[in-house]
């Protein structure tokens, strides 16, 4: 005699693909809480700020100013300026150096009764047409100062950088004795902390017992003087930018180290019995290879140009003379140290809006060659 069978009646749960679906929301619930804590808050926090007159530490309450941060943040104008003239002879006046004398600007923005289409403007740079000099005023010559920098960093950075890292990676990837050496010292500065480096090369650049400086004068027997990498204006980009691309060039390099060993081996056997040389090898056959791993170094080193911070506030507070400042370290320079949030807010959106802009310029480049 068998026994009854009993009909298993069916789960009233939920369907097995609802409860994954649920039980994976839950898992990435705390990255979500995350990300909106520190990155979509801030980010519209400071789109708020940016409006106001928000301090740090202040004994007022914040209020709203409307677009008068964006006003003094991106105000220009051009000051034309007449050599003076002596009144009694009516020839102009010169100086020691028998060079025109300017009325100066100060005066000139000073006067709100007579000149307020320059009242809180100061000078940025200015420059000679013939007899007249043109001073252009800006509301935060710094900001301008920052963004050129930023500019002439990237500018100088990206070609340099990725050439060097393109020919490091040809040369480690020759299959000599020894690359995997070769390989990890030139890494080892990426994985170091950039303050760390900034330090180091610090002492590097001291003009008096500098180990470059010690370098140079031994080379050139003693002919060239110690350099002040650091104090003088002119140079203190350039050593920055020296040691940005000797700490960043490793992981570019092992970027086209991957690139090259993806390119088919028997693409090269078959140009060499063509009969082409090393060159039209290099040009046909490895650069169309890596475009892809190229156009992906080009994007991550100029979001890491922009972003230059960590150098500036080690090696030079943004000195000499704002010659190293950055809209990165402007940004904490104002917002933390004169402690303007609303204005530094006011400085991180109009910066997020450049780099908007550089990166759609970038994308349509590529798209422009992909066609």
């Amino acid at each position: 005699m068998t026994a009854p069978t009993v009909p298993i009646e069916k789960s009233e749960g939920k369907p097995k693909k609802e409860r994954q679906i649920i039980v994976g929301l839950l898992m990435a619930a705390p990255a979500f809480l995350l990300m909106i804590l520190f990155l979509v808050t801030p980010f519209f926090g400071g789109i708020y700020f940016s409006f106001t007159n928000q301090r740090l530490i202040a004994a007022t309450e914040t209020e709203v100013v409307g677009f008068r941060n964006y006003t003094r943040l991106l105000s220009l104008s051009v000051l034309p300026l007449e050599p003076v003239v002596d009144e009694t002879t009516g020839q102009p006046v010169l100086d020691e150096t028998g060079e025109l004398t300017y009325p100066r600007s100060r005066e000139i923005t000073r006067d709100e009764e007579n000149y307020p289409q320059y009242a809180g403007l100061t000078e940025w740079f200015t420059f000679d047409v013939g007899d007249t000099r043109y001073v252009v005023l800006a509301g935060d010559p710094n900001f301008y100062r920052s963004i050129v920098n930023n500019f002439f960093f990237a500018i100088v950075v990206i070609p340099l950088q990725t050439g060097l890292a393109l020919l490091l990676a040809l040369l480690v990837n020759q299959g000599l004795r020894g690359q995997t050496f070769f390989r990890t010292m030139y890494f080892a500065p990426v994985v170091t902390s950039m303050v760390v480096v900034s330090i180091v090369w610090k002492f590097l650049y001291d003009p008096n017992n500098g180990l470059i400086n010690e370098m140079i004068s031994t080379l050139t027997f003693g002919a060239v003087g110690p350099i002040n990498w650091l104090g003088n204006p002119s140079i203190a980009m350039w050593a920055i930018i020296i040691m940005s691309v000797w700490q960043g060039v490793g992981m570019q390099m092992m970027l086209f180290i991957a690139g090259l060993q993806q390119i088919p081996g028997s693409l090269y056997e078959a140009t060499s019995i063509d009969g082409a040389n090393t060159w039209q090898e290099f040009r046909h056959i490895t650069l169309p290879g890596l475009r892809n791993v190229m156009v992906f170094i080009f994007l991550t080193i100029t979001i890491a140009a922009f972003q230059l911070f960590d150098q500036v506030f080690v090696m030079t507070n943004g000195g000499p003379d704002n010659a190293t400042t950055t809209t990165v370290f402007h940004m904490y320079r104002e917002g933390f140290r004169e402690q303007k949030i609303g204005y530094a807010s006011a400085i991180a959106v109009i910066f997020f809006l450049i780099i908007v802009g550089i990166n759609l310029i970038q994308r349509y480049a590529v798209k422009e060659k992909e066609a």
